[in-house]
C-alpha cells in the first residue's frame, strides 16, 4: 500500500488500487453517479451541459463515465462522443463498434495460439529404441 492525498479533499489515505480519491470521497462520487444515472433516465434529451448544472457534477467526470462504459446515452439523446479512433459519433465507450471489431481481429492475428506439440506416434517395429545384446 502506498500513502497518496486525495484529488478531491486533500487528505491522505492508503491507496488500494488505481483510484486518487479518499475512501469517504469515494463513496461521495459513488452517490453523484447514481444521482446522476437517475436524472438521465428521467430526463433522455438532456444534454452534458444540463446535467452537468442539474447534478452538480462536472462534464469532465461526466465524460469520464461514459468512456468508462458506465455511463450511456440512448440513440436520440442529444449526447455523443467522438470515436478515439475514427472520429465518429458515439454513445459509449472509447471507440465505436466498427473500430472495436477491428482492433480486435488486428489483436487477434497478432497473438496467434500455440500449436499443440504433434506428438509422434512410435512404430512398434522401430528398432532405433531397442534394447541390444553383445555376444
Amino acid at each position: 500500500m502506498e500513502v497518496r492525498t486525495c484529488k478531491s479533499c486533500g487528505r491522505m489515505f492508503n491507496c488500494i488500487g488505481r483510484t486518487p480519491l479518499c475512501p469517504a470521497c469515494a463513496d461521495e462520487m459513488e452517490k453523484k453517479f447514481q444521482q446522476v444515472k437517475e436524472y438521465v433516465w428521467e430526463h433522455r434529451s438532456a444534454t452534458l451541459q444540463d446535467i452537468s448544472e442539474n447534478n452538480d457534477v462536472s462534464v469532465k467526470q461526466l465524460r469520464q463515465w461514459v468512456r468508462e462504459e458506465r455511463l450511456s446515452f440512448s440513440d436520440d439523446s442529444p449526447v455523443g462522443l467522438e470515436c478515439e479512433k475514427c472520429g465518429a459519433t458515439i454513445k459509449t465507450g472509447r471507440y465505436c463498434e466498427k473500430c472495436k471489431n477491428r482492433l480486435n481481429s488486428d489483436l487477434a492475428s497478432v497473438m496467434k495460439k500455440p500449436e499443440a506439440p504433434k506428438d509422434k506416434i512410435k512404430d512398434p517395429r522401430d528398432n532405433k529404441n531397442r534394447m541390444r545384446y553383445l555376444q
